[in-house]
């Protein structure tokens, strides 16, 4: 078995940032922990994740084999079976530790794989559909935190809008990522990023954390911009690339942002840790 290639379907660097998702939804809630260990939530959202990006790979084998014929399975370094076996034995892992959880964890997990599979199998190459789909599963992966407690409040719910906007921009970016885009996309994507930061300013704001999330929100406007305003000035796809790399990486400081607007500084600063990890795991492994 090549692990390395199996390693790459699982997109390491961006399986991180899908656990700062659920250190964030857990923050937002108040961090109040459950009798039995909430570990179990971690070890769900990196199935849920890797299973979903393996699937990716493994719904895009024709699109691949044109486009990145040096992907795993159009190399042929992993198998098209053995892709599927993978992916959707990640996603069963995902759902047995939810559900082991809570009940109620176990359900925003199954939902989370609608939404995944609704998305590699039908959304993806849709313009409206698909960057909305895909921004509800990084919005259901916080609300998957947020079930640390039993009762979520539906302005505690309504928070997942945020990364829903966030993802929703990256999406759009990226379908330019191969051959090149237009420069509407990649200004429609930084008015969203601009949404996301004067929200989560203005929450911080409200909850009385102004002076605490400022540092990680100006952080993240300071690395994601440049490289989308570079893709907006030449909008080549690598170009497109390294905004499209950036934006899912730096996921992480909105995150942190959500643990600091809400009085949890440790946890931010346990977030932001996890921003080197996944930059240097993407170094070695594919983000997108």
């Amino acid at each position: 078995m090549n692990l390395k290639a199996y390693l790459t379907l699982f997109r390491p660097a961006n399986v991180v940032t899908a656990v700062a998702d659920i250190l964030a939804g857990m923050a937002i809630v108040g961090f109040v922990w459950r009798d039995h260990s909430p570990i179990f939530l971690l070890l769900s959202t990196i199935g849920l994740y890797g299973g979903g990006v393996v699937l990716n790979d493994y719904f895009d084998i024709e699109i691949d084999t044109k486009e990145r014929p040096e992907r795993p399975i159009p190399s042929g370094k992993v198998k098209k079976i053995s892709a599927l076996v993978f992916g959707s034995l990640l996603l069963v892992v995902g759902l047995g530790f939810a559900f082991f959880y809570q009940m109620q964890s176990g359900w925003i997990a199954l939902g989370i794989i609608v939404l995944v599979l609704t998305y590699n199998r039908f959304a993806k190459h849709h313009s409206v559909f698909g960057p909305v789909v895909m921004g509800m599963c990084r919005g259901g992966n916080l609300i998957l935190g947020m079930s640390l407690v039993s009762e979520i409040k539906t302005f505690e719910i309504a928070l997942s809008l945020l990364p829903i906007f966030y993802i929703i921009a990256i999406t759009m970016v990226s379908r330019g990522e191969v051959h090149g885009g237009k420069k509407l996309p990649l200004l429609f994507a930084g008015v969203l990023y601009l949404i996301v930061f004067l929200c989560i300013s203005i929450l911080s704001f409200q909850l009385g954390h102004l002076m605490k999330s400022s540092p990680f929100v100006v952080l993240h406007i300071t690395m994601v911009f440049p490289p989308l305003l570079r893709a907006y000035r030449n909008p080549i796809g690598p170009m497109i690339g390294k905004a499209v790399k950036m934006g899912v990486i730096t996921l992480i400081l909105l995150n942190a942002s959500f643990a600091a607007s809400f009085g949890f500084i440790s946890v931010a600063i346990v977030i932001f840790c996890l921003l080197p990890l996944s930059l240097v795991l993407a170094k070695t492994f594919s983000v997108t």
